[in-house]
């Protein structure tokens, strides 16, 4: 039914919010909208599963949902990891080629890379991610691809993202019982860049903050190449929760005010506007002003960036983020929240909105879906290296087997 597997590349956002699956087919001239499917998820909290088999299901309903608008059969896919168990760390590691120079190899640049992996890790975390900055070679720093270089040593500078072994393999437990094995484990604001992020951006220093419902992801980006990630545990979610409580409402009509009316500056709202507030229990709605959600959403939003301005300063990053900040996510839709974090970050801040795939529905371009969109270019570009590297380890051994004739 539909398309070889081989020919589809299949993105699932896994968040506290909803789970959203996209389907990308793989052509000539590049991805191609295929599918998607998005429903409200169950089973997570604060980026974290709590109940394997409700996160299964939403996952199901999800894949069935794409599976039928594309008429398509899916088995694998990549999959989102994000929460507050992710953390980063810069390494660096090299390796002697010998006593003179010579051609530097994929082998010798893979060598370079482990020895800058052999970092001292706790039992309880794994890594997600090796991500080369740069390579020194004989001392002279900047060099993007050694292959087919001369020299004497070789060494790199990566950054290491690791995560808490149970809680990614949850992920992957909860995928798999939904019928679809994990290609790949991504952090989401790495994958997002790939949909939101323009070259020139991570050369100069970008910011991308991912502000999901239960957690908000960052990335850094500087010459090019990943220098931080990180996360801190305040999501959309924490929003959501401070109107049930402030305005004794039910969490799900607090979302929908809070998408409907809130604002993250008080002043922004006009004084005299009102709105229509359901209560708990059986009591009848209430007639508020719409101030009074803003009041409860500021000091929320303030906190929030206040938060990210302290975890870019201790881990030394800053400085680096002169091309401003990107927000993305559904969090980071809530109005004149981008005014917050200029004024906490004293960075240009933008809404990133996703670059579009040929044939997707428009409903798609929003920052909400730009992980999901992010994994499959993500996906495309790993998929495209592994292919390079395939196709010149047949070549070095149909020479070598020429050679032997």
């Amino acid at each position: 039914m539909g398309n070889p597997q081989h020919n589809l590349l299949t993105a699932i956002d896994l968040g506290c919010a909803k789970t959203c699956v996209v389907v990308a087919q793989v052509t000539d001239t590049g991805l191609r909208y295929k599918a998607h499917g998005v429903v409200e998820s169950h089973g997570l909290r604060k980026g974290v599963i709590i109940d394997l088999d409700k996160a299964a299901m939403s996952v199901h309903r999800a894949v069935a949902e794409a599976e039928t608008i594309g008429a398509i059969n899916l088995e694998s896919a990549a999959v989102g990891v994000a929460g507050a168990h992710i953390r980063g760390v810069n390494s660096q590691g090299g390796i002697v080629l010998g006593p003179r120079a010579r051609e530097i190899e994929r082998e010798d640049v893979r060598a370079a890379a482990a020895r800058a992996r052999a970092i001292s890790l706790p039992a309880d975390r794994e890594v997600l991610h090796l991500l080369p900055q740069q390579y020194i070679l004989d001392e002279q720093p900047g060099v993007h691809d050694p292959e087919g270089m001369m020299g004497i040593t070789l060494e790199v500078k990566v950054h290491v993202v690791t995560a808490l072994s149970s809680a990614t393999q949850n992920v992957v437990t909860v995928v798999n019982r939904a019928g679809i094995a994990v290609e790949d484990k991504v952090f989401e604001p790495i994958a997002a860049a790939d949909a939101v992020l323009r070259a020139d951006e991570r050369e100069i220093g970008m910011c991308l903050i991912d502000i999901g419902a239960g957690s908000t992801d960052i990335a850094v980006f500087h010459d090019g190449a990943v220098v931080h990630a990180g996360s801190i545990p305040v999501g959309g979610d924490h929003f959501t929760n401070d109107i049930a409580v402030g305005l004794q409402t039910p969490l799900a009509d607090a979302e929908k005010l809070k998408k409907l009316f809130g604002c993250a500056i008080v002043v922004r709202v006009p004084s005299c506007n009102e709105v229509e507030v359901p209560s708990l229990g059986d009591r009848p709605s209430r007639l508020m002003s719409q101030r009074a959600i803003a009041e409860i959403l500021e000091p929320r939003a303030r906190e929030l960036f206040d938060l990210v301005r302290d975890h870019l300063r201790q881990a030394g990053v800053s400085h680096l983020c002169a091309a401003g900040v990107a927000l993305c996510g559904g969090g980071a839709r809530l109005m004149s929240l981008m005014e917050v974090a200029e004024d906490a970050l004293r960075r240009p801040v933008r809404l990133a909105h996703p670059v579009p795939l040929p044939g997707m529905p428009a409903t798609l371009c929003e920052p909400e879906f730009a992980c999901a969109l992010g994994m499959l270019y993500y996906g495309a570009r790993a998929r495209a290296a592994r292919s390079t590297q395939e196709q010149g380890i047949r070549s070095r051994l149909k020479n070598l087997l020429a050679m032997a004739r």
